[in-house]
């Protein structure tokens, strides 16, 4: 399920949207702008010297401007016409979270991993957007567009939180070779993600009872799919220690096993099951997420 109105952005919405050319206008200024920032991004970190940010911050640029093609064919077969900017009433939300925008160019010490967690954090806000605009939508054809967008931008989550994690795993490597280290020995203590997912389960029911009105309703209804999603997440495992996370760190975890397990998975129909366990994972996170702004 889609995240409820009562989602709290960075910045509530300033308006509705009444039309499909209101929210073609809307959804490609905001890939528009997104890519002329990550597009300022990439020139800093080249003047700084860093070429592999740079590189990271232009490709998330070059996909922003694929995302904006694609909305001028999808308005295309929908409108028979491109997106007309002069719909836009008013402004979006600000999905890029400006103090680190702001922090990663003036830092000589960013690293692709800090980068793409940004990246990931900015594509999970603009989820929780599409996501409140589906929520109030006038009509069913302005609600159901909004919710495919929704959709795609899970998709974007997904990829980024994958190349986040690659990144996360050559720092690591490049990290142990400089410094000579090289993991502890011995078996890692294992824990099956369905305990992993009742857990969570239990954190969200001591959630619920401490909140009220529309956010204790969105809570139970997680609560509820979390113990669906137990029954058939027991084909992962994780680390023991994440049994010891609070709600948030715990959803992270789980939603990360899900790509994880997806993307070296060789089963089709085990790949199936595993990214849509990893869709409502990362749609789960971003809900929880968007409590702590």
């Amino acid at each position: 399920m889609l995240l409820s109105q009562t989602l709290r952005l960075k910045d509530h919405p300033k308006g509705i949207l009444y039309s499909l050319e209101e929210m073609f206008a809307l959804a490609h200024a905001m890939e528009q702008e997104a890519a002329r920032k990550y597009d300022e991004l990439a020139t800093a970190m080249q003047e700084q010297g860093l070429r592999d940010l740079s590189a990271v911050f232009a490709n998330l640029a070059v996909a922003e401007r694929e995302h904006v093609d694609s909305l001028n064919r999808w308005s295309l077969s929908r409108l028979g016409k491109p997106p007309d900017p002069s719909l836009v009433r008013w402004r979006a939300p600000d999905t890029f979270d400006a103090e680190a925008t702001a922090e990663i160019k003036a830092s000589r010490l960013i690293t692709p991993y800090q980068a793409l967690a940004m990246a990931v954090r900015n594509e999970e806000r603009a989820f929780a957007f599409w996501s409140y605009m589906a929520a109030s939508a006038k009509g069913p054809d302005i609600k159901s567009a909004s919710e495919a967008m929704a959709r795609e931008e899970l998709g974007h989550v997904a990829t980024l939180r994958r190349e986040r994690r690659r990144a996360y795993h050559r720092e690591r490597s490049r990290a142990k070779c400089q410094t000579g280290l090289q993991p502890a020995g011995g078996a890692e203590s294992r824990v099956n993600a369905r305990i992993l997912e009742l857990r969570l389960a239990a954190h969200l029911d001591g959630l619920t009872h401490r909140s009220s009105g529309a956010v204790g309703g969105r809570l139970l209804e997680l609560r509820e799919e979390t113990l669906l999603m137990a029954e058939e997440s027991a084909i992962v495992n994780l680390r023991a220690e994440f049994a010891e996370l609070d709600a948030q760190a715990l959803a992270e975890a789980l939603a990360d096993a899900y790509l994880t397990e997806a993307e070296n998975a060789g089963d089709e129909e085990r790949v199936d099951l595993l990214q849509r366990l990893a869709m409502k994972a990362i749609a789960r996170l971003a809900w929880l997420q968007s409590m702590a702004d």
